[in-house]
């Protein structure tokens, strides 16, 4: 898709597409939004919609977000910025190394049962430092004191999936983290597991590409 000629950076954020209810989109329409959304972030030539003061105050009652996006929360990893929407596009969750813990998961059944969002994607990134020290934990059997051993612990089935596999790069196993992720948000919620199998929710597995600003789809639950 070739992106569409836009105004220049200084004139006043875009609107966004026509207000719909997320009930009325398909995970594949909602992808597609953000697909084109992050095609003109790369190309730098986004919209910045729904971002000024009349849409501020539309959202004051209520919210109806297209999607969920449970993301690193590496600084580089915005998801507003990267998928180029604005308020109340985008139901975002995010920990390091997008670990999966109960208020992740109350999160994202929160996000899919009440505000009835059709499509959860998995956001990972290259070069992930939750992921990268896993790996050095793995391969020097030690553990990070304080907190950050849950995150580990949490990461180390991945990591021990992609070796199984033969993975042994940091991106590599950033992929296999980011499907692994999806399948358990599944497995773990039965409110989620239900909804993916009804067909009104589906999983997508997203990496960001540091340099390139890219978000390529690794994996898909669901009927998209």
């Amino acid at each position: 898709m070739t992106p569409s000629d836009h105004s220049s950076s200084s004139a006043a954020p875009a609107a966004g597409p026509a207000p719909v209810e997320a009930s009325e989109l398909t995970p594949a329409q909602v992808w597609q939004r953000l697909l084109e959304g992050n095609r003109r972030f790369v190309a730098g030539d986004a919209n910045h919609p729904n971002q000024d003061s009349a849409r501020r105050s539309s959202l004051t009652e209520s919210q109806h977000p297209i999607a969920v996006i449970f993301g690193c929360s590496d600084s580089r990893l915005a998801a507003e910025i990267i998928f180029d929407v604005g308020l109340g596009d985008v139901f975002v969750v995010r920990t390091a190394g997008q670990v999966i813990d109960d208020a992740v998961l109350g999160s994202l059944e929160f996000s899919v049962d009440e505000l009835g969002v059709p499509l959860i994607v998995v956001l990972g990134h290259d070069s992930c430092g939750a992921v990268t020290a896993t790996m050095n934990a793995t391969d020097t059997a030690t553990t990070p004191s304080g907190f950050v051993r849950g995150l580990v612990e949490r990461i180390t089935p991945s990591v021990l999936s992609a070796r199984r596999q033969g993975m042994t790069t940091v991106n590599e196993t950033v992929e296999e983290h980011v499907k692994q992720t999806a399948e358990r948000i599944r497995d773990h919620s039965r409110s989620i597991h239900d909804a993916v199998a009804s067909g009104r929710t589906a999983i997508m597995g997203v990496t960001y590409r540091l340099d390139e600003g890219r978000a390529d789809v690794v994996s898909a639950i669901g009927d998209i």
